[in-house]
Parts: structure tokens; sequence; C-alpha cells
């Protein structure tokens, strides 16, 4: 009784002191690293630019195109880029539950056997012991290394910061996919406006060559005028074909962006509309809000914070590991001889059949020629790096929206001054050509004007596309449209079943437990618990 007694105080004493041993960690505990924050954007002196609070949720409903925003919906939901980046979370997620269970017992296994055994004759000191003999045993073994330096809880810390860095990611790869979709679709707008100002010169300068070829035929004027107007038309005429095939090109890189065939993209476009109205004025809030708003910037913030858990870890390698190991079972064995194995084989579930052993053991690698030395600084010289790439991260999302916004304002000004520009020369072509039929001119004059407007209407139409696509890198730049997948799951219900056919996901499918707060950090330090319920 008091031998029992005994045994059962050793295993409470030992459980006590796991716990207490899982209270120390070492390594840093991750903070946001600094950077640099503009005090004000460089144009927003500029009445375009409004630096106040803004909604840019649903940046691409300012350009009121309900086409635009079919196309950007389907891409959302079919866009086979932003579907990995969703699988990404899932396996971000399950490497959490593995590091979660490196918390309890590591080796847990229940085992047994039965064996006949047959000893040498030439065995030593085998003389009189029975050569054959049969022997059982079933029983449990566990082995459970104590987190004592809290290598398993920044586990942990690393592995639910990973997490949080696939949720950063599919908003970045979102952020780009909606700005991706609105570009090619500014794109494919502008290179259907400019066929259709091809296409109305080569109208206009057919009608021409039908002047020259009638004077000449009146014999009042040369053959030069009709070579030049044929001159003219042709080169014309081959501005078509490779802005077709742009065209083409751009519905195909559309397509591919939805998710869906080539062949399918047409029937959602419907037939060509003009190029989208921007808005006169664009608020673009403050630069401080750039590091809230951006999921490149959060996803570098959280890439650092993994590997700062990984120092941690590291770390932990140096100290000696402590461990509880154990195991109870059951044995029995005849006495040797070819006889009542059935009997003996009832013996194995007796009290006199029960085996066990428990106690604490540790490990210290002392020789270890400073290799784990150095894989400390290994894992301390690749946060430093990842902290100078956070604030490089910063600085390139000032540039991004700084040159967004010079490129937007100043093509709009292009776009204007070449707006102007497209009325002089259509009514110069229109003068010259009347005035070469009342032979009041040569037709150079008319060659000249026609050639200057279409010129002219084809750099109008491209400067007005760019100064949609100028504006979608703008919104882009200040991460806007991330929220669009906020209620939603990141991947199919059709991906879902056939996972869960091959799979036991358990609540994983989707996950249950992912942050909803944008504004929240992973935890780190002594915010990481000591235990988790591990996903079963």
């Amino acid at each position: 009784m008091l031998a029992n007694t005994f045994k059962w105080t050793l295993l409470v004493v030992l459980f006590a002191l796991a716990l207490l041993l899982s209270g120390c960690m070492v390594g840093p505990d991750f903070v946001k690293p600094d950077a640099q924050v503009e005090e004000g954007w460089l144009q927003q002196h500029n009445q375009t630019i409004k630096s106040v609070p803004a909604d840019l949720s649903e940046w691409w409903s300012v350009f009121n195109d309900p086409v635009l925003d079919n196309l950007i919906e389907i891409a959302s939901r079919q866009n086979l880029d932003l579907l990995n980046a969703g699988l990404r979370i899932l396996e971000a997620r399950a490497q959490l539950g593995i590091a979660i269970g490196s918390q309890y017992p590591q080796t847990q296994q229940i085992g047994g056997e039965a064996t006949a055994n047959q000893l040498s004759e030439n065995a030593p000191n085998g003389a009189g012991a029975d050569k054959f003999f049969y022997n059982y045993q079933f029983g449990f073994d566990a082995a459970w290394e104590l987190d004592f330096w809290g290598r398993f809880r920044r586990g942990v810390e690393s592995a639910n910061a990973s997490l949080y860095t696939t949720l950063a990611n599919y908003d970045d790869i979102l952020v780009s996919l909606i700005a991706e979709v609105a570009r090619t679709y500014f794109d494919l707008r502008t290179f259907e406006q400019r066929l259709v100002f091809a296409r109305e010169n080569v109208r206009l300068q057919k009608e021409s060559l039908d002047v020259a070829a009638a004077r000449f035929q009146f014999g009042a004027e040369s053959e030069l005028d009709v070579s030049q107007a044929k001159a003219l038309l042709k080169q014309t005429q081959a501005t078509i074909p490779p802005l077709e095939a742009s065209l083409r090109q751009a519905k195909n890189a559309l397509a591919i962006l939805l998710g869906i065939l080539p062949t399918e993209i047409q029937e959602i476009l419907g037939p060509p509309t003009p190029i989208p109205t921007v808005p006169i004025e664009v608020a673009v809030g403050i630069p401080a809000e750039l590091l809230r708003r951006r999921p490149d910037i959060r996803l570098a913030e959280f890439q650092a914070a993994v590997q700062s858990a990984q120092i941690g870890i590291a770390k932990a390698n140096l100290y000696p590991s402590f461990s509880l190991v154990g195991s109870i079972g059951l044995q029995s064995s005849d006495k040797g001889g070819i006889r009542s194995n059935s009997a003996n084989f009832s013996d194995l579930f007796t009290s006199g059949g029960i085996t066990y052993f428990i106690g604490p053991s540790f490990q210290w690698p002392i020789f270890n020629y400073g290799r784990l030395k150095n894989n400390v600084r290994v894992q301390d010289a690749r946060f430093q790096q990842l902290v100078v790439s956070y604030q490089n991260t910063v600085l390139q999302a000032f540039q991004d929206v700084e040159d967004a916004t010079v490129g937007f304002l100043r093509t709009q000004e292009q776009a204007g001054f070449l707006s102007e520009s497209v009325e002089q020369y259509r009514r110069s072509a229109e003068l010259s050509l009347i005035q070469y039929s009342e032979g009041l001119t040569t037709y150079q004059r008319v060659i000249d004007s026609q050639r200057n407007l279409t010129a002219q209407e084809d750099a109008f139409a491209s400067a007005t596309g760019s100064v949609g696509t100028n504006l979608v890198a703008l919104y882009k730049a200040l991460g806007g449209g991330w929220e669009l997948r906020l209620g939603k799951d990141f991947i199919p219900e059709q991906t879902k079943d056939e996972m869960r056919q091959r799979t036991d996901w358990g609540n994983l499918l989707p996950p249950e437990d992912l942050p909803t707060d944008r504004e929240k950090k992973p935890p780190t330090g002594q915010a990481v618990k000591v235990f988790y319920k591990p996903d079963l």
C-alpha cells in the first residue's frame, strides 16, 4: 500500500514539474518593425486628389460599368490562383494543428506480441534451462518532452503567424486580381475604341481617294494624288490587324483571369462599348492608412513574425531537453517446454502480469561543434532580412501610390489636350478635302490633315484608356478591394466536397477558427497558450 502511494505521489510531482517547466520561453517576442511613413501625399494640393477617409472596398463601382462589376465578381469566385491561395490557408491551418499537437506526449503507441521462442542448444548458461517457451505482451508506451524552454510554444507561435501570412497572401492576390481584371478591361475597351477610330478613318480616306481619282480622271490633277491617297489608305488599314490581334489577346487574358475558356468571354462582355468614364475627384485617404490597409505590408509583417519565433526554437536547442517517459503493459510467459500454453496466455490478464516503468530523462547535445549556436545566428539573420523586406515593402507602397497618382493626373491632362487636338484635326480634314475638291489647295494638305487626324485619334483613345488604367493602379496601390472576400468561403463548395470524400477534414473545411478581426495580430511570447485543444 505504501509503495502504491509513493508511486502515485511521484506521478503527481512529475506532472506538476511538467507544468512548471513549461513556463519558460527563450528567444525574442515579435514586435512590429518600425518603418518610414509619409506625412502627406506629394499631390495632396491638387484639387483632384482628396486626402480624406475613403471607402475603397468596392472602388471599381466608381466607373459605373455593370460589365466590369460582373467580371470582378466572377473572377473573385473562379480565379484559379485565388483558389490556390485559399487552399494554402487550409494547409497552414493543418500545419498549426501539427504544431499544437507537439505540446502533448510526442510518442504514444499501443502494441502487443505473441511469440514462440526456441533457444540455441549452444547458448551460454543454458544448462538445465527450457529451450522452448511462449511469450505474450501487450502494453502502452508514451514519451513526453516537456516544453521547458518554450520550443513547442514558439513552434505554435510560428505556425500561427504562418496562418496569418496565408490570409494576408490571399488578400494580396485578391487585390492584384481585381486590379488586373479592371486594367485588362480598360485595355480591351481601349482597343475597341482605337478600332472604331481606325475604321472611321479608313472610311474617310476612301472618300478622299474617290475624290482624287475623279479629279485625275477628268485631268484636273496628276496621278500622284491618287497614289498618295492609296498609300495613306493602306497605311491606315495596316493598323487594324494588330489592333484586332491585341483585342483578341486582351479577351483571352481576361478569360483566364475569370477561370473560363477564351470562347466563353464574349458572351460576358457583350457588344463593344466606350471606355469607362473616370470620376473627377479621387479620395485617397492619408499615408498612414496604407500600413493597415495594404495586404502585402501585412504579409511582410507576418513573415517576419513567423521567422522571429524560429529564433526561439533554435535557442531552445542550446539547452537540455527534459522528457517524461513511461510504459505500462501486460506480460506472460510459460516456464519452458511445450505444454499448456493456453493457460499461460490467460495469465496475461492477472495482476501478476502487470509491468510498467515511468520516470524523467534528459538530453543535452553539448558536443555540437557550434552547429546549434550558428543555427541561432542563421535564424536571426533571416529575421533581420525580413525586417528590412518589411521596411522596403512600406517604401515601395508609397512609391506605388505616388507613381499611380502622378500618372493619373498627367494622363488626364494629356487626354484633355488630345481631345481638343482631335476636334481641330477633324475640322482641318473636312476643310482641306472641301478645298481640294474645289481646286483651292493641293492634295498634300489633305494627306497631312488626315494622317494627323488618324494619329491624334489613336493617341487620344490610348490616353483615355491610360487615365483609367492609372486610376486602377492607384486604387490597387491603396490596397482596396480585399473586402470582397468577407463573408465568403475561400474555396468552392464542389472543391470542398471532393476533399471531404478523400480526407477527414473535421472542422477545418472550412476552418472555423480563423481570425476575423483584420487588425488582430498573431499572439507572441506568453500570449501563446501552453496548452491547446488538438484537432483530432
